[in-house]
């Protein structure tokens, strides 16, 4: 092939490859919070990446343009089918596809990868992984305490200290109640009341005094880039700003400032009563000391949301670009959507759950030196040199003696030298090397060397001379022991 055929190797934008090390901190992380969901009754479930894109419906960012938003595309019958934008919509759909085979209420997770046809920025990819969990088919909030409680539990189990974290939880009955008694009720004011929605989630980035710029006629950014407010009065605004400062100094006060915000809306009055018994039902559990709060600045983004909405923030400080001390932020976030299986079937069927960010929450976990992440108990493979290429046979011999043992290990493949393959296997993170040569062969012996052992010796020792008279975690075992002495080595260096 002439170099003018040969094809740029190039990833797409806002896509990432992901190694070894990356790969196996996510797993064993997704493998705690599974068992964790288990533990409360939830059973695994996978939907397909790609569904109808009628399923996705009205949630999608723009209705009249498929593909914007979502990677869509024409099946050969015309029909228009996406990628998931999250794993809710699929799980309605699947829930009202087997409606009557599914035990009710159903609960299930689901991990998987999500899509966004989006302009992707600093940490914000096209293709990233959720892991999700649901209850379909319970009204009670009951079913939204137990997701909280089960939240905390599985920050906790991954690694994440307590009072390193809080699950916060609002009411979007609530808010709607607020939003009636400035006149924002009924479909005909459905957009003013998304951007109202929209610039509350600001909150926590540009303040009160941002917030109620973007309530109002609008604001202007940093960038000189104008934002359309809401077009809110300053009446209205302020009580809509009431309502995100009625944090109290505990659950009480909370509720008791929410209920005066809301007072004459029966909506509204519903949500705070909903927030009570959450409140309730959570600290009889033991949970009432800080993990999970009443927060009404918790606002989810998407309108399919309708009653209790939370999301899992980390607490501790991390330094931005510039340098600056920040709370890490969110890495979950849900609520109840009793509207959207009903698009599928005539009865209404309540549904709540939360999702957690996969790639955030394993970079949390690197911050907090979380075991789990760490990679110190994953060593890459023994490798077995090859000195001898007519001997490829024993050497493949003494790799799969290491496996049936359940030790990793391969036998070098390539065509280089000692040397070069001592630099191959450094690069494969290999704990120690076998290597046989025509004396060892004779004896029956295999020489086992410790690399990990030997670079801590090398920061010691000063000469070459010194080196070879060291040979430093070196050693000679006969064939038969290999197994034992390969065991000892692991178990010096990892759990």
């Amino acid at each position: 092939m002439s170099h003018s055929d040969t094809v740029n190797a190039r990833l797409p934008r806002g896509f990432v490859d992901r190694g070894r090390e990356e790969l196996a901190a996510s797993e064993r992380m997704l493998s705690v919070i599974r068992h964790t969901f288990e533990l409360y009754g939830f059973e695994a479930l996978e939907t397909p990446f790609i569904e109808y894109t009628d399923a996705l419906g009205k949630f999608l960012p723009d209705q009249d343009r498929p593909n914007a938003g979502v990677f869509s595309f024409q099946d050969d019958d015309g029909q228009w089918l996406s990628l998931r934008y999250d794993l809710t919509a699929p799980l309605a759909r699947f829930f009202a596809e087997h409606f009557d085979s599914l035990p009710k209420p159903y609960r299930s997770f689901r991990t998987g990868w999500v899509f966004r046809n989006e302009k992707p920025g600093p940490g914000r990819f096209r293709q990233f992984m959720q892991c999700d969990a649901d209850t379909v088919g319970a009204a009670s909030v009951s079913a939204d305490a137990e997701i909280a409680m089960m939240a905390a539990d599985t920050l906790e189990r991954v690694g994440i200290p307590r009072g390193d974290y809080v699950f916060k939880i609002n009411n979007r009955k609530v808010l709607d109640g607020v939003l009636e008694t400035i006149g924002l009720g009924g479909e005909d004011r459905a957009s003013q009341r998304l951007t109202v929605l929209r610039a509350i989630d600001k909150l926590d980035r540009l303040g009160s005094g941002g917030v109620a710029l973007l309530l109002g006629d609008g604001r202007t950014d940093e960038s000189g880039d104008f934002t359309r407010g809401a077009g809110l009065s300053r009446e209205a605004a302020n009580r809509v700003l009431e309502f995100t400062a009625a944090l109290g100094s505990d659950a009480a006060a909370t509720l008791a400032n929410l209920s005066r915000v809301v007072q004459g809306s029966a909506r509204g009055e519903e949500g705070v009563a909903e927030l009570e018994e959450i409140a309730m039902l959570t600290a009889a559990s033991g949970y009432g000391d800080g993990r999970i709060v009443i927060d009404p600045s918790v606002v989810r983004g998407l309108e399919y949301y309708t009653g209790p909405v939370y999301e899992a923030e980390l607490t501790f400080t991390v330094a931005d670009e510039n340098g600056r001390p920040v709370r890490f932020g969110s890495v979950a976030g849900g609520g109840r959507y009793d509207g959207l299986v009903g698009r599928f079937r005539t009865e209404p069927v309540p549904a709540t759950g939360f999702s957690i960010g996969v790639s955030r929450l394993v970079s949390a976990l690197q911050l907090v030196k979380s075991p789990l992440v760490t990679g110190a108990h994953t060593p890459g493979p023994v490798v077995v040199l090859v000195l001898d290429r007519a001997e490829t046979a024993r050497y493949q011999a003494l790799a799969g003696r290491l496996r049936q043992a359940g030790i990793r290990a391969e036998t070098y493949l390539g065509t280089s030298g000692m040397k070069a393959q001592m630099k191959y296997a450094d690069r494969r993170n290999s704990p120690c090397v076998l290597i046989q040569g025509s004396d060892e062969r004779t004896r029956n012996e295999v020489q086992v060397k410790d690399l990990i052992e030997g670079a801590k010796a090398a920061e010691s020792i000063a000469t070459n001379a010194e080196w070879k008279a060291a040979r430093p975690a070196q050693f000679s075992v006969p064939e038969s022991d290999l197994v034992s002495a390969v065991q000892s080595v692991l178990a010096r260096h990892f759990e």
